[in-house]
């Protein structure tokens, strides 16, 4: 079978993201020359706040060099400090760190097989969530502002009061749909705008059969106040596409196999069950199951997990039944700590890619692009 350029692209970017995860070192005993996993937010924070850096990042690339007892040294973010310069306490708690990542590690001929496995931080592989992410009026609040699809960019005002946009749906792939939005929260509740935003989806015209598009609208959501596990939202409709939008949104279905865009109109009542959950040491991390614009959605979103040294975001969305559209299974890698200094935890990059029937019936990736977030603040 031909393999599609994309294919390849994606397969070039997935090798290189995964070298960059799991290149890293094992901890050892006694060791004098060490990363530090990000798997203490507090501790992280406390490290930052006694060096007067604000503001302060729990995920931040810290390493510690106690080799020379002349000369002991704490690299944080580029900048490096003077081991002396932290309380007692914290050179303790720093000395005795349990996560840490060997960076004078021996390599053998069986490291090919065992370094990965042995340095798997299992006691942070689940931990509970932060107060924010458990809360029905302040889950919103999020400082990651992702490219496409995702968790809405949540900005907090005052109180329980905040706005929130995004680009996509929040279980869309790049470049899938035309769809924007732009919230206000009050106390569990939020009502917004839903409009489009047409050049999203003008360069993605071969599998352009399993989009989803929109004119324009308003939507309405609430968050039950018992913890933030259940959500409810309603959205409207209010302009029937003309018909040259009509066909400029059906240009690629493939009749033959009755594939065919999805075009918003009407009312569309929807929910989600979540939970929430730290994953890998995730400042915002959770499995959902959901029903959105008539289609069910399964699937698991985590930010800033961290293994072995690397932090990273990861998305997992499966979308097995829909009124419309083909059955499409969904997955979004993006690796933290490509610039220096600040810029390592600001922002992330990686491939996106859709399995679904090709043009042809068979299943097949039938898209695969770069997507992008950037982080605005600290995580929470």
């Amino acid at each position: 079978m031909k393999i599609k350029f994309e294919s390849l692209l994606l397969l070039l970017f997935l090798t290189t993201s995964f070298n960059m995860l799991f290149a890293q070192n094992e901890p050892i005993e006694k060791i004098s020359y060490y990363q530090m996993e990000p798997l203490n937010d507090s501790l992280f924070i406390t490290i930052q706040k006694e060096v007067y850096i604000d503001p302060q990042d729990p995920k931040a690339e810290i390493i510690v060099d106690l080799r020379d007892q002349s000369n002991q040294t704490v690299l944080i973010k580029g900048v490096l400090y003077p081991f002396l310069s932290f309380k007692p306490e914290t050179r303790a708690n720093i000395i005795s760190y349990p996560f840490k990542i060997n960076l004078e590690e021996q390599i053998n001929f069986g490291s090919v097989f065992t370094r990965v496995i042995s340095k798997f931080p299992t006691k942070k592989i689940l931990t509970p969530p932060t107060l924010y992410q458990i809360t029905s009026t302040l889950n919103y609040i999020n400082p990651f502002l992702q490219l496409f699809g995702g968790e809405r960019f949540g900005i907090p005002i005052k109180g329980n009061l905040g706005l929130s946009i995004g680009v996509g749906t929040p279980y869309s792939f790049p470049l899938e749909t035309n769809f924007v939005e732009a919230n206000i929260h009050l106390i569990g509740f939020y009502i917004g705008i839903i409009n489009h935003i047409d050049a999203l989806t003008d360069s993605r015209n071969s599998y352009s059969y399993n989009n989803i598009y929109i004119t324009n609208g308003y939507q309405v959501g609430y968050t039950i106040p018992l913890g933030n596990f259940f959500e409810l939202n309603y959205q409207h409709i209010l302009t029937k596409p003309s018909d040259s939008e009509l066909n400029y949104f059906n240009r690629n279905n493939v009749d033959s196999l009755n594939f065919k865009s999805k075009i918003l109109q009407g009312n569309y009542y929807g929910w989600e069950f979540r939970y929430p959950i730290s994953v890998l040491g995730s400042t915002r991390a959770k499995f959902y199951v959901a029903k959105y614009l008539s289609e069910i959605h399964i699937g698991f979103t985590g930010r800033e997990l961290s293994l072995v040294g690397s932090t990273f975001d990861i998305s997992i969305d499966a979308m097995p039944a829909s009124d419309v559209r083909q059955p499409e299974y969904f997955v979004n890698l993006m690796v933290q700590k490509i610039g220096e200094s600040w810029a390592t935890s600001t922002f992330a990059i990686g491939p996106s890619i859709i399995f679904s029937r090709d043009s042809k019936g068979k299943f097949n990736s039938i898209s695969a692009f770069l997507n992008m977030r950037i982080k605005v603040g600290t995580s929470l």
